[in-house]
């Protein structure tokens, strides 16, 4: 790692530790909102992190997906409760592989003043091209009727971005978040520190961005991937720390529970699979950098990877804190929630384990 990307997670781990302790974690769990609008435009102002990815000719700073994947592992340590990932990776990557029509958001996005999010799964799964949402033209414009299901942030999120077919197939346009025949009810999750939403659209005017979105929502979704894999990593790497100190000092039979061979192997399992994770989203990042056109295996292999990884180590970590990792008060039923729900966001490990074996020829 670069010494700017070491230097970028010290920052990073800094602000977060102030910005998201546990206590601000609990308390943003119950707000209507889900995130503290003034951390979000500290974010932006100044870190710059929401426009980190954003080409510089629309208002960020032109980094790439070793820069955000810094980012949202240090998020997932902290547990940060932000429309990050909805709105600077999947909604901004969406416009940006739409071409000019899609980059009128992306100065506001890169400033923090647009939340924006990407609507496209109807509650079968999370294939682009499963849309059964439709669009019609009328007096000059389009409209569009249907039902999306697990949107993020769609509940506060000021602009969203919907899949919807037409003749030629599924295509993307721009919804206002307070347009005519708009309904968004938030539903209820495991993990109460990130926001899922219903939006039923009966008529809703619609700015038509793409007509052949395909290809741009397969590059949003493996890139989304790549950035949940990061968060994941981030998250297990912080049950890993939680645990190793917990075996230091819980002490049974007159010694830390450490020292006894049982709980060395199982942390050391830990150990190997944070690694492991580590590396499967260092080669995504690259990849995703370097290699586009091989961005699809890549994100496959550490969406499956880190899910799995993620949930084996949150529960191994509840497991070794013993009563205590099982209470309301201890943190981490917060992250083996994030864990599982994270497992099925974007797909579950099963999904894409099967699209690497297409991919590569399985």
């Amino acid at each position: 790692m670069s010494e700017e990307l070491q230097e970028l997670h010290k920052e990073l781990r800094r602000f977060f530790a102030d910005k998201s302790p546990s206590a601000e974690v609990r308390r943003l769990m119950e707000t209507a909102e889900g995130y503290d609008p003034a951390v979000w435009a500290q974010m932006a102002g100044q870190l710059g992190l929401q426009g980190l990815a954003v080409p510089e000719e629309h208002g960020g700073a032109g980094f790439g997906m070793r820069e955000v994947a810094v980012v949202m592992e240090e998020m997932g340590r902290a547990l940060v409760c932000s429309p990050y990932l909805s709105s600077s990776v999947l909604a901004a990557t969406a416009l940006l592989a739409s071409g000019d029509a899609g980059r009128a958001w992306l100065p506001g996005i890169a400033d923090g003043t647009t939340r924006a999010t990407l609507a496209w799964s109807e509650g079968d799964g999370w294939d682009p091209g499963a849309v059964a949402t439709t669009a019609r033209e009328s007096g000059g414009g389009w409209v569009l009727d249907g039902t999306k299901s697990y949107v993020l942030d769609g509940h506060t999120a000021g602009v969203v971005l919907v899949t919807a077919r037409i003749e030629d197939g599924p295509a993307l346009f721009a919804v206002d978040g307070d347009a005519p025949g708009l309904t968004r009810t938030l539903l209820p999750t495991l993990d109460q520190t990130r926001r899922l939403a219903r939006m039923d659209l009966d008529g809703v005017p619609a700015r038509l961005v793409l007509p052949e979105a395909g290809a741009a929502l397969e590059r949003a979704l493996d890139t989304a991937a790549v950035a949940l894999a990061a968060e994941q990593l981030g998250g297990a790497r912080r049950m890993l720390e939680m645990t190793v100190e917990y075996a230091k000092v819980r002490r049974q039979f007159g010694r830390p529970i450490g020292g006894f061979q049982a709980i060395k192997h199982r942390c050391a399992d830990m150990f190997v699979l944070v690694e492991s994770a580590c590396s499967a989203v260092a080669h995504a990042a690259a990849v995703a950098d370097e290699r586009p056109e091989e961005l699809p295996a890549a994100a496959a292999l550490a969406k499956a990877y880190c899910s799995d990884a993620y949930f084996e180590v949150a529960g191994e970590a509840i497991q070794i804190h013993g009563g205590i990792g099982f209470t309301w008060e201890h943190d981490a039923h917060l992250y083996f929630k994030r864990a599982r729900s994270s497992q099925e966001l974007f797909g579950p490990p099963a999904r894409h384990r099967r699209r690497l074996a297409e991919l590569v020829g399985i």
